[in-house]
């Protein structure tokens, strides 16, 4: 799949893990799901289907898209993994759907895993909304998963992207800006948040628009914020491990986050993420790649925990 332009800003005083990841090479692939083409980003060395446990997937929230992974995705491999972030339907590079639903989106994400060659059980790590999406894959295709991880994923609640659109705070009608330097100037998070890392806001925002009649536009399709909502109340019966990481100045209050592992039965950790706000990925990248690296270690070789009343448990 062709890349879109980088911003044309240059990265303001990147560092060098910085800059190395995003040199990664990365294969780019597509693969059609319920007949929409879904793309994705891969690192590390393909797996064979019967390698367990050694592939990642790696899920966006809301309005955003695979790029926004480019600066973890390679700092997760280590060696030996095979790690895979896609565009889901009606994000980024990837094809539209007539209508948006959790079930879709995960099962684009177990299809991606397949044909990017992630190997057999994969990991799902999902952001905002993308951990309600990696939660529903827990629940669809939890004995096709090792398990699936939440990074500040408020699920007693809508997504905060769907929130905010359904308050009409952001993501309004699709706007066409004359020049693609206007619509980058447009860019911001939802939340907002202080404290993020300049070089990586630059990267990030320009892969988020296109060319389009008369412009420039958001790559993504405004009809994926209705009807979101994951009901917390099924998470007890998931077949694969699950771990919850919240911000500290995020959207998962430490008493919503004991709350959903409550329903778990205590199967489900719960990582405190210090100093990052709800985009992680933004401000604190290496404390979240850190957490994450902590509890994929763990999962080698730790006995599986999974909610008591997990089918098979």
């Amino acid at each position: 799949m062709p890349d879109a332009p980088a911003r044309s800003t240059p990265a303001r005083s990147a560092p060098a893990w910085f800059t190395e990841a995003l040199a990664t090479p990365a294969d780019t692939g597509e693969v059609e799901v319920a007949g929409v083409a879904i793309g994705y980003r891969a690192w590390g060395a393909r797996r064979s289907h019967g390698a367990a446990g050694q592939g990642l997937v790696l899920v966006h929230g809301g309005g955003a898209h695979s790029r926004w992974w480019d600066h973890v995705g390679p700092l997760l491999v280590q060696g030996r993994r095979r790690v895979v972030a896609l565009d889901l339907s009606g994000h980024g590079d990837s094809g539209r759907a007539q209508d948006y639903r959790l079930d879709r989106w995960a099962d684009e994400v177990v299809a991606v895993a397949r044909h990017a060659g992630a190997g057999e059980r994969p990991t799902v790590i999902g952001h905002s909304m993308g951990g309600f999406v990696a939660l529903t894959a827990a629940l669809r295709h939890g004995h096709d998963l090792t398990g699936v991880m939440a990074v500040d994923s408020p699920v007693r609640e809508r997504s905060p992207e769907e929130l905010a659109a359904r308050q009409q705070r952001a993501f309004g009608p699709m706007r066409v800006y004359p020049g693609r330097e206007t619509a980058l100037s447009h860019f911001r998070l939802v939340p907002e948040q202080e404290g993020d890392l300049p070089y990586v806001l630059d990267h990030v925002a320009g892969h988020s628009v296109r060319e389009v009649p008369g412009g420039w536009s958001w790559k993504f399709d405004r009809g994926i914020f209705s009807g979101l909502g994951l009901t917390p109340g099924e998470l007890d019966s998931v077949a694969c491990r699950v771990a919850l990481f919240r911000a500290e100045y995020g959207l998962v209050p430490a008493d919503m986050g004991e709350m959903v592992v409550d329903l778990m039965g205590r199967a489900a950790p719960l990582v405190e993420i210090p100093g990052a706000a709800h985009h992680v990925m933004m401000d604190q990248p290496l404390a979240l790649v850190t957490g994450l690296r902590t509890m994929l270690a763990d999962w080698e070789y730790s006995v599986p925990q999974v909610p008591a009343r997990a089918p098979g448990s």
